[in-house]
């Protein structure tokens, strides 16, 4: 695996902007430390400071700031921990759904096999944004009567978007995760040892867990190290559409989102602020693509071994 250059561009990519997005939250996302990287840190008097080698000995300022004098550095690493960790966490969350469907479907088979099935085909016939939206009108106000209760007051309305929105789009993820499981599990189901296992008088939740289930790892691994793009790339769509976080909170999509008038203004062109997230959002969904095509080639035996 490690000898495949795509593992290695991709996986060292993807691991740099790990360590530099999560290392440097206790800077850009702590207000109480004063750093010129904290995300909402505010100077108008540094607005629309360009990039620069040279940026004065300021850091934070390499690569510019946007009207309100904010460091763009700060924000696209503060948007950068919060895109990785949406994409992480609804990609786990779309796994765990599409795992337990497929296994429940290709197993049992029969009128639940096609009950589960129809409901997956209905809920790909639907537009995912229209169905983001309406979980977010009924999750979030549920959320937000938790946190009352639990008396969360800091953050409150943040702590819920971003709950709602990798809950969200996890929950409408999960569609080829069970289809792609349930094809698995057709095939595996007639093998001679799950035959064994029910002629040994194996339960069934034994027999999925502890035979089935071991044998869809790396199905399971390769699409989900694909989901994380797909769900980083519609939580950018949807900050971009303003539905998703909401500021001052950057992802970045709503950075791109933000810098979109002025990047392209024909008078006074600020181009960074375009180009800043958009390209680390596009490099970020290569190096995961690179790493989820490496994976397959590797751990599918029916594919040749992957080329350096």
């Amino acid at each position: 695996m490690v000898r495949s250059g795509r593992v290695v561009i991709g996986g060292g990519f993807l691991l740099l902007m790990i360590l530099l997005c999560a290392g440097t939250l206790p800077w850009t996302a702590i207000s109480d430390t004063n750093s010129r990287l904290y995300f909402d840190r505010q100077n108008m008097q540094e607005a629309w400071t360009a990039p620069s080698v040279r940026p004065s000995g300021q850091l934070a300022m390499c690569l510019g700031t946007d009207r309100l004098g904010r460091s763009v550095l700060g924000r696209a690493l503060t948007g950068g921990a919060i895109s990785l960790g949406i994409g992480v966490m609804a990609a786990a969350i779309a796994v765990v759904i599409g795992v337990s469907v497929g296994l429940i479907a290709g197993y049992a088979g029969g009128w639940l096999d096609n009950l589960l099935m129809r409901i997956v085909d209905v809920l790909y016939s639907l537009p995912y944004v229209l169905m983001i939206i309406l979980l977010k009108i009924a999750m979030e106000p549920l959320l937000m009567r938790i946190m009352e209760r639990l008396d969360i007051q800091s953050g409150k309305q943040a702590v819920a978007n971003l709950i709602v929105l990798f809950l969200s789009i996890g929950l409408v993820s999960w569609l080829t995760m069970a289809r792609v499981v349930r094809g698995q599990v057709l095939s595996l189901r007639s093998q001679p040892f799950i035959e064994a296992c029910r002629a040994l008088g194996l339960p069934s939740w034994q027999i999925l867990l502890r035979h089935l289930l071991p044998n869809l790892v790396g199905p399971v691994i390769i699409y989900a190290t694909l989901t994380i793009p797909v769900a980083i790339l519609q939580e950018s769509f949807l900050s971009f559409l303003g539905i998703g976080i909401q500021p001052p909170m950057p992802t970045w999509g709503s950075l791109a989102s933000e810098g979109l008038g002025e990047g392209l203004n024909p008078i006074h062109s600020r181009p960074w602020l375009l180009v800043v997230p958009c390209l680390l959002l596009a490099l970020t969904l290569l190096s995961l693509n690179f790493v989820g095509d490496a994976l397959r080639d590797i751990l599918d035996p029916r594919r040749e071994q992957a080329k350096v």
